[in-house]
């Protein structure tokens, strides 16, 4: 596995070691002793998350302020554009944002730590995200970003508006947003 470090030096992008041939393809997704080298810290993930969503289907920007949860996330069918916003108070990178092409094809995944909103859509007819969180599903906890928020100005590579769930579209601005310290 390699890194690749992003303009926020906490997210971190992976790309697995492909072996592949006529007959397909073989990867390590996850490795706890690489993951602690590359990431700099031994995690435990507790739960693996598997979501199906629909071309435009947009989901985020979501987090638990409670019980925060980093996530390592990869597409296995079609493609996303991901997107971690950070949302730490005192961070120098507070407000800015890092999107991201995952796909079946490219195999990246996106390590997401602690402190950070998630949300992607789905740029493909169809696409199954994966991702490992290191803490539980609150969702007493749980809180939304607005996904166009005016303060972020996040550029979704939409075409038209996207699909969005009840509290998706409830999400609230930053600025009004319950944030880490």
């Amino acid at each position: 596995m390699k890194t690749i470090r992003t303009e926020i030096p906490d997210l971190l992008v992976i790309e697995p070691e492909v072996f592949g041939d006529e007959r397909g393809f073989f990867f390590e997704s996850f490795n706890r002793r690489t993951f602690a080298e590359l990431a700099g810290r031994d995690i435990d993930f507790v739960q693996d998350n598997h979501s199906r969503s629909a071309q435009h289907v947009l989901r985020g920007l979501h987090y638990q302020i409670r019980h925060p949860q980093a996530k390592l996330v990869r597409v296995v069918q079609g493609r996303v554009l991901d997107v971690a916003v950070d949302i730490r108070r005192d961070s120098p990178t507070f407000g800015k944002y890092v999107a991201m092409e995952l796909s079946a094809e490219n195999k990246r995944m996106l390590w997401i730590p602690e402190g950070f909103a998630h949300g992607f859509v789905v740029l493909s007819d169809m696409a199954e995200h994966l991702y490992k969180t290191t803490d539980y599903w609150y969702p007493e906890h749980e809180r939304c970003i607005r996904w166009d928020d005016p303060a972020l100005a996040i550029d979704w590579q939409l075409q038209g508006l996207p699909v969005l769930s009840g509290k998706d579209s409830r999400g609230i601005p930053l600025a009004e947003a319950e944030l880490f310290p």
